[in-house]
């Protein structure tokens, strides 16, 4: 059971910003920058490409439309899109307010209090559609 699953069914307490039926979008704990944000299928499947051709659309429409409320939520010059996967083998999408190249490095941090996490979620949660 990777940790997304268990953030998934409650195990692990997360930033919620957005929920359905089959995707859970929350702050990544660690970011790259405010309002970094994982979207994860509830279904665990290790690699992006493993899942269905309907499965992988269904995670870029939920995808956009987060990435639609970070927009509104978080000034930056665009949100970024990586998918990586080597860190946690559950597949997840990385949101990323970006106004630099280095923003999408995975190099540099930022530091959120959890008042802060907690108010950023709301935020984001509020402007999605």
């Amino acid at each position: 059971m990777s940790i997304f699953t268990k953030i998934i069914t409650g195990e692990i307490p997360s930033y919620k910003v957005a929920e359905d039926d089959n995707f859970i979008a929350f702050l990544d704990i660690n970011p790259n920058a405010k309002g970094h944000t994982l979207v994860v299928p509830k279904k665990e499947e290790d690699k992006i490409f493993d899942l269905s051709k309907e499965e992988y659309s269904s995670l870029m429409d939920f995808s956009y439309r987060v990435a639609k409320a970070i927009e509104k939520t978080i000034v930056c010059k665009r949100v970024g899109m990586s998918v990586i996967g080597l860190e946690v083998p559950h597949v997840h999408v990385h949101l990323i307010p970006l106004n630099s190249m280095a923003d999408i490095q995975f190099s540099q941090k930022v530091k959120l209090s959890n008042d802060e996490f907690i108010a950023l979620a709301k935020s984001i949660s509020k402007n999605f559609e």
